[in-house]
């Protein structure tokens, strides 16, 4: 079910740009996975801290007060990922700190091999592909499945060895949409391979909701702020006790099993924050739940509600409107029905080029993305013998008008 009119329009002004590119003009923004809408709030807090002179760790009033914006924003992230506990830690980026979780996985954990999916996004592949070789460990690659766009549980459980060390996992593809099960991947790991320490990459699935590490038993989750609402410039993780205890990059004589080198910019912990009363804002807005935790997985589920009724729109047609599922030469990667889409349908068209329909779209101010087989995208397209795609990523905030708007475009495009 998807938002109502009023309740939308509260929540389209709560965010930049919604309807006008500040280069381009009136748009529609159909490339959240490309980096979501920005809450005014994250734009105001920004410049309000980029401002403020002092430094943490000081023993003056704003330094006072900046360390309490830090142990604030620590405290939000293990509510929006439900995970008490652990160490929160801020970085360059969700890729970075990628690279830095597994990397120290990797020099850290017991010996056995390093085990990921073939359906996973290059930064986690790519940071196991360099520390399992650094390590002297193999590294094994399940394959996911080509028609649904998904690695499963019962995948890791018939291919993960007992001695597995390192475990990644892709939570949602930013190339499909589709989500993982990650609460019974996670199962299926600490049943079979109960050593293994497990990192996943949670940045495309950030923006739709739904995280809780209580549920899914991993020791690293990383997500991109600037996917999630916030800005660019830096990426969140938490990481278990268990990681923790490991050998980091730290500093002689420093605090121990610190993980952030230097000073950090505390207008990124503010802005999360920011993030985090927004998806508590929204939870209270449609549901009565008493907790903050509540109204996050409230807020959570309404995003997906949403989301899903826009998706079905754009596949099945809406108000007359064909879907693309109905469209000339139209093949959608995952499928039609596929119940583990998050806002985003990916396809292509015998009956025109896909960068010619992107080019289209661009020109009747609908922005969307082609996604092409290269070292970011290869691994799903390339098995599916497709030189590239259209990408049209949604978040909670588009309309169903602007469905609307798209697949009036796209019957134009292709008849």
């Amino acid at each position: 079910m998807s938002f109502d009119d009023a309740l939308l329009t509260e929540i389209r002004d709560r965010f930049a740009h919604v309807e006008r590119c500040p280069f381009t003009g009136e748009r529609i923004f159909f490339e959240n996975a490309g980096g979501a809408l920005t809450l005014n709030e994250v734009v105001e807090t920004s410049a309000r801290l980029a401002a403020i002179p002092d430094n943490q760790g000081r023993d003056n009033p704003a330094s006072h007060a900046l360390v309490e914006v830090i142990a604030q924003a620590r405290e939000d992230v293990r509510t929006f990922f439900d995970a008490p506990g652990g160490a929160v830690v801020f970085g360059e980026s969700g890729t970075e700190l990628l690279f830095r979780l597994i990397r120290d996985a990797c020099l850290g954990a017991a010996p056995g091999p390093v085990v990921g999916s073939t359906v996973e996004h290059p930064a986690s592949r790519s940071a196991c592909a360099r520390w399992a070789g650094e390590s002297g460990r193999a590294h094994i690659l399940i394959p996911h499945d080509d028609a649904t766009g998904r690695v499963t549980a019962e995948a890791y459980a018939a291919a993960l060895p007992a001695d597995a060390a390192v475990v990644t996992v892709l939570h949602t593809s930013p190339v499909t949409g589709i989500s993982m099960d990650l609460p019974a991947i996670t199962r299926v790991i600490r049943e079979r391979a109960p050593g293994a320490l497990i990192v996943v990459d949670g940045i495309q699935h950030a923006c739709h909701g739904g995280i809780s590490l209580a549920q899914a038993d991993v020791d690293g989750y990383v997500i991109s702020p600037y996917k999630v609402f916030s800005r660019h410039g830096y990426g969140v993780a938490w990481a278990s006790d268990r990681l923790t205890a490991l050998a980091h990059d730290s500093l002689v004589g420093g605090p121990a099993h610190q993980w952030e080198l230097g000073t950090r910019d505390t207008g990124a912990y503010a802005t999360f924050s920011d993030v985090v009363s927004y998806f508590d804002w929204l939870g209270g807005q449609v549901s009565e739940a008493g907790d903050r935790r509540a109204r996050i997985e409230a807020a959570a589920a309404a995003i997906h509600a949403h989301e899903t009724a826009l998706t079905q729109a754009m596949l099945q047609g809406t108000d007359n409107l064909p879907g693309l599922a109905s469209l000339p030469g139209v093949k959608v990667i995952g499928g039609i029905e596929n119940a583990a889409r998050e806002g985003l349908v990916s396809f292509w068209s015998s009956a025109r080029p896909s960068p010619e329909i992107v080019a289209e779209l661009n020109a009747r101010g609908i922005r969307t993305h082609l996604r092409k087989a290269d070292h970011y995208s290869g691994n799903i397209l390339e098995p599916l013998g497709q030189a590239d795609c259209i990408r049209v990523s949604m978040a909670h905030y588009n309309s169903l008008a602007e469905v609307r708007a798209f697949l009036d475009a796209m019957r134009s495009i292709l008849n």
